[in-house]
């Protein structure tokens, strides 16, 4: 028992050395090469919509860190299992090389990826099947200085995967980007964005900008990108009398402006957070467009981020008008390298996941008959308008509440649209107008609420909105799949005595 135990702490170091040394090479290849990430990234790109919307359902912004955890847990059991059958045959050896070959035909098939991909696969192999052939020579010993022979070198091999590890992380680029970040200078907007007006934020509800912190965020990326001002440029292309490269230079040397917008996921469930209103800075999309001379038989922008992610927004949308911008700075700071540091886009009115390219290097000018998108080609909807929808976000579901005025508040967002009416039903009785607060924009969310004489018992509220083209929001229920959940919020609370 206690040799299968040992053997068992052979696999997980070897493991662990393995993975430490394919993060240090990847530092020196590409970052999205380490065998970790790689796979991770086949996984994401290969799990079923239905999956994919179940796990953001229920763990929501969590959904990353889920993910590593399902696959550090997959890589231990399988590192335990080659400890345990680590003997003559060597088939503890033969499982890790598999799970090499994994990792590089994965790395080299992302779509960013080359051949010099696998190299931080083969090295994590090699370095786990020296340190398994190297512990489990150990582990089989009766005596005591046998055992100590073992967990010293156990320990030694530990303490310098660790090490390692370390060293990748160190010398991978995040260092040297969150610096940049520190440092920059934010470019002062031509058109500044009006101040907000006075009852803008109503109690109970939302806070009406979303601090950065908080802002959802739902993206393919399990190593975030990492570029530097120097190293972005915007290659566009395709359709185009003139295409162009665009630089960090460039894009500054145009006047920048600065809106509030609201955005949202297409996973975000009835009254679900996937969704955030932030104060943007940044530049015209319809100006770049403008610039290069599209050509009138295109009707789609097919942009690219710099892991490989598309989205495929239409033409008329970033030319009718409305506050499409690529994005530089968020409430007041340049973008979080998370929300897509240094460059993104911010669309009004569309989903995030057909329009808010974060970290976006490549835009291809075509059209929607010829082209596909990440997402598209997976069987969500091409154009991804934004639905008319709202929220409750006071009281909670499960809340006990005291009988007389209560307050019920929330949000409602129809971006682009506009919100002209919010109306909230208790159990089955008539539906009553709630107070709105004043409308900033009509591409950000609305705040509402409504003075509710509470009766004892158990009570169902529900709302609906009202966007500015007379629309109401549909009561009909749908999933997020393939363009974006539909039914009204509710709560369930008791009202005591």
């Amino acid at each position: 028992m206690e040799q299968a135990a040992r053997r068992i702490i052979a696999g997980l170091i070897a493991a662990g050395a393995a993975l430490a040394a394919g993060q240090l090479t990847a530092a020196a290849v590409a970052p999205d090469s380490a065998p970790f990430f790689a796979v991770g990234n086949m996984v994401v790109d290969h799990t079923p919509a239905a999956i994919r919307e179940w796990v953001i359902g229920v763990f929501g912004t969590s959904d990353k860190a889920v993910l590593f955890a399902c696959l550090f847990a997959i890589i231990a059991l399988l590192a335990a299992t080659a400890g345990l059958v680590e003997r003559e045959r060597r088939y503890g050896s033969a499982l890790i090389a598999a799970l090499g070959v994994v990792g590089a035909l994965a790395a080299v098939t992302r779509p960013t990826g080359a051949f010099t991909w696998i190299w931080p696969s083969v090295i994590a192999a090699v370095a786990g099947v020296l340190v398994l052939r190297a512990l489990v020579g150990r582990a089989d010993g009766q005596d005591a200085p046998d055992r100590r022979k073992f967990f010293g070198t156990a320990a030694v091999f530990a303490l310098g995967s660790a090490g390692t590890y370390w060293l990748g992380n160190r010398w991978s680029k995040g260092a040297v980007v969150a610096e940049e970040r520190r440092e920059a200078v934010l470019p002062a907007p031509v058109a500044p964005a009006p101040p907000l007006p006075e009852g803008i934020n109503v109690k109970g509800a939302a806070p009406y900008i979303t601090g950065n912190a908080d802002f959802y965020r739902i993206d393919t990326a399990l190593r975030v990108p990492q570029l530097t001002t120097a190293e972005w440029q915007l290659n566009i292309h395709g359709m185009v009398d003139r295409p162009r490269i665009l630089t960090w230079a460039d894009l500054n040397a145009m006047a920048a402006t600065e809106r509030a917008v609201t955005l949202t996921c297409v996973s975000n469930e009835i009254g679900g957070d996937l969704i955030g209103n932030a104060m943007w800075t940044g530049f015209p999309i319809k100006a770049i467009l403008e610039s290069v001379g599209v050509h009138g038989d295109a009707d789609m922008l097919l942009s690219k981020s710099a892991d490989g992610w598309t989205a495929g927004t239409p033409l008329d949308v970033l030319t009718d008008g409305r506050d499409a911008i690529l994005a530089v700075a968020m409430n007041g700071t340049p973008l979080p390298v998370e929300h897509g540091y240094p460059v993104r886009q911010v669309v009004p009115g569309l989903y995030g996941y057909v329009s808010a390219t974060k970290w976006v290097v490549d835009w291809e000018i075509t059209r929607f008959d010829t082209a596909r998108a990440y997402w598209t080609v997976r069987g969500w909807s091409a154009r991804g308008p934004i639905k008319t929808g709202c929220r409750i976000d006071t009281p909670r579901t499960g809340g006990r509440l005291g009988t007389g005025t209560q307050i019920v508040a929330g949000t409602a967002w129809a971006q682009h649209r506009g919100i002209t009416k919010v109306e909230v039903q208790i159990d089955d009785g008539p539906w009553q107008p709630a107070t709105l607060a004043p409308e900033y924009s009509v591409d950000t969310w609305r705040q509402w609420w409504f003075g509710w004489q509470a009766t004892p018992g158990e009570h169902i509220i529900t709302a609906r909105a009202t966007d500015g083209t007379g629309a109401v929001q549909t009561d009909q229920i749908a999933s997020p799949v393939p363009d974006g959940a539909t039914g009204y919020p509710k709560r369930l609370v008791t009202v005591a005595a």
